[in-house]
């Protein structure tokens, strides 16, 4: 897909993102949010995106004194959205879950998965990041099979 570099057209992309029926039969309270960011340039971790994973660090390492990382209330309620849809939580963990105990500044992959992992861990939301010049059709979500 070539750069989307007008408003406009990055807006009618993103509504042509779909979730599939069945992910709301299984979770009708689901709720999923789509943010556009630009000015990432690719390539791998630097001083900035390193920062951004020590000050998240820093705030998991806070949460953590306070009580194990399946008590963290926002990792705890997706135990439970897991466990709604017979998925068993200790064995199928959502990225939160798994990446707030490990994360460090020196576990950064590349600019893009450090931001977008700095944020989940600060912020105690699962995220996810894509390179929407590498994206074939819209974002669509459905329940995997298999």
């Amino acid at each position: 897909m070539p750069a989307i570099t007008d408003l406009q057209s990055l807006h009618a992309y993103l509504e042509c993102a779909s979730v599939a029926p069945e992910v709301f039969n299984l979770r009708p309270d689901y709720r999923v949010v789509l943010l556009a960011v630009s000015g990432i340039q690719p390539g791998p971790s630097d001083t900035a995106s390193e920062a951004l994973l020590r000050d998240a660090e820093s705030s998991a390492r806070a949460e953590l004194s306070k009580r194990p990382v399946t008590e963290i209330p926002h990792i705890a309620a997706w135990q439970e959205a897991y466990k709604a849809i017979s998925a068993k939580p200790k064995k199928h963990r959502n990225s939160l879950e798994a990446l707030t105990p490990r994360i460090e500044p020196e576990s950064g992959l590349n600019r893009l998965t450090d931001i977008y992992n700095a944020v989940s861990v600060k912020y105690q939301i699962p995220l996810g990041g894509e390179d929407l010049e590498k994206y074939s059709g819209p974002p669509k979500l459905y329940q995997a099979t298999g």
